[in-house]
């Protein structure tokens, strides 16, 4: 399977269980499933669950939405050689993986506690980025040059 398609797929599954800690946030939903010690009832309810008055899973829920759409846009066509497509993704998952890192920060050094339902988003949010950089030197390896404007003969 093409990185891009695996991108589309892992940030697939990342963006449900945001939606779904998000949703249980606002109580949509019944009980979260966590583990005794309470880490992620912990972490959705600190400070860090909470990012310039947006709830944390819901930015999560979003950023992976939209990785995903640009992964899927990314192996139709022509856009499958596209090179603005592997650098929109590479942007916007080393902004979800800054992110991650405040967040991981928050949790376990600030919070001392654990959430395995955040820590799929941080599995995603490696491998993601992992699957970039297969992109990029998959496309350098065919020379694709998709994204180069049309030039008329001399």
């Amino acid at each position: 399977m093409p990185p891009r398609q695996l991108i589309a797929l892992a940030s697939l599954v990342s963006s449900l269980v945001a939606t779904y800690l998000h949703l249980w946030k606002i109580g949509a939903v019944g009980s979260l499933a966590c583990t005794a010690n309470h880490g992620c009832e912990i972490a959705q309810f600190s400070s860090y669950g909470w990012f310039l008055g947006v709830d944390t899973a819901l930015i999560g829920a979003v950023g992976h939405g939209v990785i995903v759409l640009v992964a899927a846009l990314g192996v139709t066509g022509r856009l499958s050689e596209a090179r603005w497509v592997t650098t929109l993704l590479g942007v916007l998952v080393a902004g979800g993986l800054l992110f991650t890192i405040r967040l991981k920060y928050g949790e376990w050094w600030v919070l001392g506690t654990f959430c395995p339902w955040c820590q799929v988003n941080t599995a995603v949010i490696l491998l993601d980025a992992w699957l970039v950089v297969r992109d990029w030197r998959r496309l350098r390896a065919a020379g694709a040059v998709a994204d180069l404007p049309a030039t008329a003969p001399a």
